[in-house]
C-alpha cells in the first residue's frame, strides 16, 4: 500500500490543503486542522503567513492588504483545491470561502498568530466511517 491509501480521508485533505497553500504562497503552514461536521468542512492553517506577512499585518492597513491578497489568491485558485477535495472524499464542494475577521484589531490578531480558516460546504454528506477510515482512491 502506498502512503495515500493508508492515510485517513482527513489526513489526505489536510495534506492537499497544505500543498495548495505552499504552492500558492511559497510558505508552508506549520500544521493543518481539518474538521467535518455534517456537510461542512472547516480547514484551519496554523502559522500560514510568512514572516514578512506577519510584520506587515501589524498595522491595520498592512493587515487589510494581506487579508485582501489571501482572499483574492484563494478565490482565483480554489477550483484546483475543490477538485482535489472531491477526488479524496467523493463529494463535490458546493461553496468555498477563506476569510479572516475584519474588525479593528481582530485582523491583526488573526494574522499575528498566523491562523487562516477555510470553510467548504459540501454538496452531500460523507459517512463517519469513510471520513475516519481510508479515503477514496484517486480513481473516484
Amino acid at each position: 500500500m502506498d502512503e495515500e491509501t493508508t492515510r485517513t480521508m482527513a489526513q489526505q485533505v489536510a495534506a492537499a490543503v497544505a500543498m495548495f497553500q505552499t504552492e500558492r504562497t511559497g510558505h508552508a503552514p506549520k500544521a493543518v486542522t481539518v474538521v467535518l461536521s455534517n456537510d461542512t468542512l472547516v480547514v484551519t492553517l496554523h502559522a500560514a503567513l510568512s514572516p514578512a506577512e506577519i510584520v506587515l499585518s501589524q498595522t491595520a492597513d498592512g493587515a487589510g492588504k494581506i487579508q485582501d491578497y489571501h482572499r483574492k489568491l484563494f478565490n482565483t485558485s480554489v477550483s484546483t483545491l475543490r477538485d482535489e477535495i472531491k477526488r479524496i472524499t467523493g463529494v463535490a464542494v458546493r461553496e468555498a470561502a477563506a476569510e479572516v475577521e475584519t474588525t479593528t484589531g481582530a485582523v491583526v490578531h488573526a494574522f499575528t498568530s498566523g491562523e487562516m480558516v477555510q470553510v467548504f460546504q459540501m454538496a452531500g454528506t460523507i459517512s463517519v466511517k469513510d471520513w475516519d477510515g481510508v479515503g477514496l482512491s484517486s480513481e473516484a
